[in-house]
């Protein structure tokens, strides 16, 4: 899998895979990242790549050239390519997301900045439009990392061990149940005893009543679409 970042801020971006399991995950080359800086593309002498709103407005927009030429060459060197514009429009990104786009070959994260891009550029080259949350940064490249996280520890082999996947929160439209390790006791606090006597079905039915209880109270939305009788 390729991931290819459209930023003028590399240095946001590129740390973040300098460590644990991404790292190993490029060392290993299960994926591969990329950057490509709409400024390289710019054709003025100034080497701009905002200027002001049509109409008025507050703040600068990326504008459309820069970003127009450097989307172009991405798709001509691969047509398949999959351009993901995170902002606050888009469709909310969730696991059932993360999973279906780490089948994908090459994917694209453009990430807007000052106040975001010419809207032309999302309309011709967008194949897909997410949110992470009903809030404003001041870039895309959080949402483009969040969302490249997300996938790629779908990807296989990017973990060590894939059972991990299954539990987790979401798969199943719930929240994962609680976890507890050692010791099983620390100072007042227990472990419950259900977890401590080997009995792996009636554990798994704990589990199971412990993630719909933990969805019930903390994510009342999720448990609603659910439509769990309890």
């Amino acid at each position: 899998m390729t991931f290819t970042f459209v930023t003028l801020f590399e240095n946001l971006i590129a740390p973040y895979f300098e460590d644990s399991i991404l790292k190993r995950s490029l060392d290993a080359k299960i994926i591969e990242i990329n950057f490509e800086n709409p400024r390289d593309y710019t054709r003025n002498k100034h080497h701009k790549v905002d200027d002001y709103q049509a109409g008025g407005g507050a703040g600068l927009l990326m504008f459309t050239q820069p970003l127009f030429d450097v989307l172009r060459h991405i798709k001509q060197q691969d047509p398949q390519a999959h351009i993901v514009f995170p902002v606050p429009a888009g469709k909310p990104f969730k696991q059932i997301d993360a999973k279906r786009l780490s089948k994908k070959e090459h994917i694209v994260f453009v990430s807007g900045r000052y106040e975001g891009i010419d809207e032309r550029v999302i309309e011709v080259f967008g194949d897909e439009l997410f949110s992470i949350g009903d809030y404003v940064l001041t870039g895309g490249e959080l949402p483009s990392l969040v969302m490249c996280d997300a996938i790629s520890r779908n990807i296989e082999g990017v973990l060590g061990n894939v059972d991990s996947l299954m539990e987790e929160s979401f798969e199943e439209g719930l929240l994962e149940a609680p976890s507890f390790g050692k010791p099983k006791k620390y100072e007042d606090y227990e472990i419950p005893s259900e977890f401590l006597k080997g009995n792996h079905a009636k554990i798994s039915t704990l589990k199971n009543e412990m993630s719909i209880l933990k969805t019930q109270y903390f994510r009342p939305d999720l448990f609603c679409r659910k439509n769990i009788k309890h």
